[in-house]
């Protein structure tokens, strides 16, 4: 087996399984010896901004001197993209080797009453298995889709992190705010302490009721912790952070845009939750971890001479906080957009947030 084979057969697995629920993970990781027992996770979900949230904290861990693994999907440009270490993809190698390993056992539970089994599941899989061998101190852990029944939730985390709620997967999640939030919310485990930067109310009043069911400590943006921004260029820009237990002035982000700050304050919020917990993450380490952090399609400048911007916004949430930065970023200068939306998506919401601000729309089918 080769690497486009172990791809192929990868894809081979449908997107979406016909009865949602854990039970296949669960299967599958006994079937392992649990190879999540292992591991310290940080699980991250949200509507949007929990992909930058994990780079942030994950290269905040790594400036501290841990070894850490970030887990995150979709890919952007290589499958590999989806199972990170210490900075670096997957090797192929190392995928095609797990793949064959594991194989067997996919095999296996397709021919059980449990099966089929999905791509994501067999991704996520594969992802526990690597990390085990590696013996990582922590592992930045990205829900895939809601929360509750995502492959990723077989997990008991140290902190669990909710960054926002939107209307997003409706045909999957639910048509409502209460209902989409009550899926993100099942990522929260009893006692395990929660990091939000859930501003909604009617998102917050689910979180906090879901979190106060299980003794789940919260600490939420704006209350618990704070950031006030204080300058901003295409070139990155500065905030400050304050929580319980410190007050850091001039932090430097090379990601663009408010929100940006506010994914950086939630990183740094977890970075406290895990000092409580006796790990050694200092201002220096936090501040070069801010830093370092590049995460591709979002906002990221792709030519200066003309100017090219990319955004992966694809809810109205996210096209509300892509709007709002294009007027700060570019108040009253003609823009050229390029558009392209898939079909499930909430256009009409989308489209009313973008189009005012362009002088020329592209539409790319």
């Amino acid at each position: 087996m080769d690497y486009q084979a172990a791809l192929a057969y990868i894809s081979s697995f449908g997107r979406f399984g016909s009865r949602p629920g854990l039970e296949r993970m669960n299967w599958l990781l006994e079937r392992l010896g649990h190879p999540d027992k292992s591991l310290r996770f940080i699980h991250i979900g949200g509507t949007n901004g929990k992909g930058s949230t994990s780079a942030l904290v994950y290269n905040i861990l790594r400036a501290a001197g841990y070894r850490v693994g970030m887990f995150t999907s979709p890919y952007l440009e290589s499958f590999t993209n989806r199972i990170g270490v210490q900075g670096e993809d997957i090797k192929v190698e190392h995928l095609v080797a797990l793949v064959k390993r594991l194989r067997p056992l996919f095999d296996e539970i397709n021919q059980t009453a449990l099966g089929p089994i999905t791509q994501f599941e067999v991704t996520t899989t594969l992802a526990l298995v690597y990390y085990q061998q590696l013996e990582l101190d922590f592992v930045v852990w990205e829900v895939g889709l809601g929360g509750r029944l995502d492959a990723t939730n077989v997990v008991k985390p140290i902190v669990s992190v909710i960054t926002n709620i939107g209307r997003d997967h409706t045909e999957v999640l639910g048509e409502t705010i209460t209902a989409i939030a009550s899926e993100k919310a099942g990522i929260i485990k009893p006692k395990v302490p929660l990091i939000t930067a859930v501003q909604d109310a009617e998102a917050w009043q689910v979180i906090a009721a879901h979190a106060a069911a299980l003794e789940a400590p919260v600490y939420r943006l704006g209350v618990d912790f704070s950031y006030r921004r204080n300058s901003f260029t295409l070139q990155g820009q500065s905030f400050d952070y304050r929580d319980s237990q410190v007050e850091w002035r001039d932090l430097r982000l090379h990601l663009l845009g408010e929100h940006q700050c506010k994914n950086a304050a939630t990183a740094l919020a977890v970075t406290s939750e895990l000092r409580k917990q006796g790990f050694n993450i200092d201002e220096n380490a936090c501040r070069r971890g801010l830093e370092a952090t590049r995460w591709l399609g979002r906002l990221e400048i792709m030519c200066d001479d003309p100017l090219v911007i990319v955004d992966g916004a694809h809810n109205p949430h996210g096209t509300r906080v892509l709007q709002q930065a294009l007027q700060e970023y570019f108040p009253g200068r003609p823009i050229t957009m390029v558009l392209g939306i898939l079909r499930d998506k909430e256009r009409q919401e989308m489209l009313a947030h973008l189009l005012p601000l362009a002088s020329r729309v592209i539409f790319a089918a």
